[in-house]
């Protein structure tokens, strides 16, 4: 909601060619509490007016010498830095009111003035025009957070992949359909992953020594698409050695939730448990 200081602070342009009705107007606005008004009798004058201070409301006369006010409103058209053209037509002619709204005008007082009619009309066209700027500078906001916010995001995930491939012996991304997409570290030699799978042939986990079951139920946690943590797996060389791996990966979507892969990371286990012994 607007506040009164906020509405009567509105910047307010008069264009008439008659010094009476500028003066009336003036007169009228003052008493109300309006403190941001100037006016004009050069309606050549306005468009230059308006670029230079992008006026809250112009109550436009339309029948002036020169230039009357559709053309003043054709000029502003093009002029304009926004597509809101806030345009109160005053006019005399009954038959003009269907056109100027036509043209741009957003309202229009009629002549003779009744002061209690010009007021209200004023203040509900200055609700629109400010209620139109803050959700203009709202969305300039919400747009300028959403930049930062992405690269924040940006910034945190190169620092996760960072982070991940230092504190584990490879970090590993595929795509839907389960390709590789992204390998640091030793995991090709490791896991016997032929090159070829990053391009999506055949590989990685067909090759023969790994514990079926153990890959059966890694596969269908990846087929729920669920993530899993230190999930432990074995692999029987061909010379009768036994090779013990634990992985960690979660699901990736992207903005409009779509599946598009996993991401984790690996740690072989073998020599840490040798180790221990």
């Amino acid at each position: 909601m607007l506040s009164d200081p906020e509405i009567l602070a509105a910047s307010i342009l008069i264009v008439d060619d008659q010094e009476s009705n500028v003066l009336l107007i003036e007169q009228l606005l003052a008493e109300a509490g309006y403190t941001n008004v100037t006016s004009t009798r050069d309606p050549c004058a306005v468009c230059a007016l308006h670029r230079r201070n992008c006026y809250d409301l112009i109550l436009l006369d339309l029948q002036m010498p020169g230039m009357d006010g559709f053309q003043v409103m054709e000029s502003l058209k093009t002029n304009a830095v926004e597509a809101y053209l806030p345009v109160l037509v005053i006019t005399a002619q009954p038959g003009h009111k269907l056109r100027a709204l036509q043209a741009g005008a957003r309202d229009f007082i009629s002549k003779p003035f009744v002061l209690v009619e010009v007021l209200t009309r004023i203040r509900n066209m200055l609700e629109v025009r400010l209620l139109y700027k803050q959700l203009e500078s709202y969305s300039k906001v919400l747009e300028q957070t959403v930049q930062e916010r992405t690269a924040e995001l940006r910034e945190s995930e190169a620092r996760y992949r960072s982070l991940t491939e230092l504190a584990s012996d490879w970090y590993w991304e595929q795509d839907e359909s389960m390709n590789f997409t992204k390998v640091s570290g030793p995991v090709l030699e490791m896991l016997g992953i032929q090159v070829g799978s990053l391009a999506g042939e055949s590989g990685g986990l067909d090759a023969p020594g790994w514990n079926d079951s153990e890959r059966e139920k890694l596969r269908a946690t990846i087929a729920a698409r669920e993530p899993f943590i230190d999930f432990l797996f074995h692999r029987l060389n061909a010379d009768g050695s036994e090779q013990q791996f634990r992985v960690s990966g979660e699901p990736m979507f992207d903005g409009s939730c779509r599946f598009i892969g996993y991401r984790g990371i690996g740690v072989e286990v073998t020599n840490r448990s040798e180790g221990r012994r």
